[in-house]
């Protein structure tokens, strides 16, 4: 699977010149955890997050303690590009999802901006990554049934079933279309994977 399959377009994003509290609620409006930061040209230049976001927002509650609270030493950050993360970790719509998963534990962010260049073109995360896992068998069958069938309108056909976003594929053998079913199959946005069961003509 691919990320373009999964992913989020048009990415919601800040600027970089953006007040935080306006980018507090652009993330807390759209439901995000992050958001590219684009420059006056639209290029990417950061991600910013939640927790940076919060970075510095706070001051301590004199009610929670019996000492006095501190005074702040500098005041918070004002502009999305002192707290944002540069140089952010990115992905192009081709490529892996097992890639792409792979940068989200490693790097321990929960999600990563697509882009085509230096253009950001969408946003993959894990909830995306969740929603085609969580999609119903029923509908997983439907969709490969009809991905085969718009490759094979005049046979050869399968016998299609999934179970737990497992494809089973079920059918006399044909070497050739079988491997180009697998394929087809695989493409279907929260196939995990495709078994094929023989069946002699």
């Amino acid at each position: 699977m691919l990320v373009r399959e999964v992913m989020s377009s048009p990415a919601i994003t800040v600027r970089r010149t953006d007040p935080v509290r306006r980018a507090i609620r652009v993330l807390y409006g759209h439901d995000i955890t992050a958001a590219p930061v684009v420059d006056d040209s639209g290029r990417l230049v950061g991600v910013v997050s939640e927790l940076d976001l919060l970075h510095g927002e706070f001051e301590p509650d004199p009610r929670a303690t019996v000492r006095p609270a501190p005074a702040a030493e500098e005041a918070p950050p004002r502009r999305v590009m002192e707290v944002m993360t540069r140089r952010p970790v990115t992905v192009t719509e081709t490529t892996d999802v097992t890639t792409a998963i792979g940068l989200m534990v490693g790097e321990r962010i929960k999600s990563l901006p697509v882009v085509d260049g230096d253009r950001v073109v969408g946003m993959v995360s894990r909830r995306d990554l969740m929603a085609m896992l969580a999609r119903p068998d029923a509908e997983l069958r439907e969709a490969v049934v009809e991905a085969l069938r718009e490759q094979y309108p005049f046979g050869p056909s399968w016998d299609v079933t999934v179970r737990d976003g497992v494809a089973e594929l079920s059918g006399p053998p044909h070497e050739h279309a079988d491997k180009i079913a697998d394929v087809l199959a695989r493409t279907v946005p929260g196939i995990i994977r495709v078994k094929h069961i023989r069946r002699t003509p």
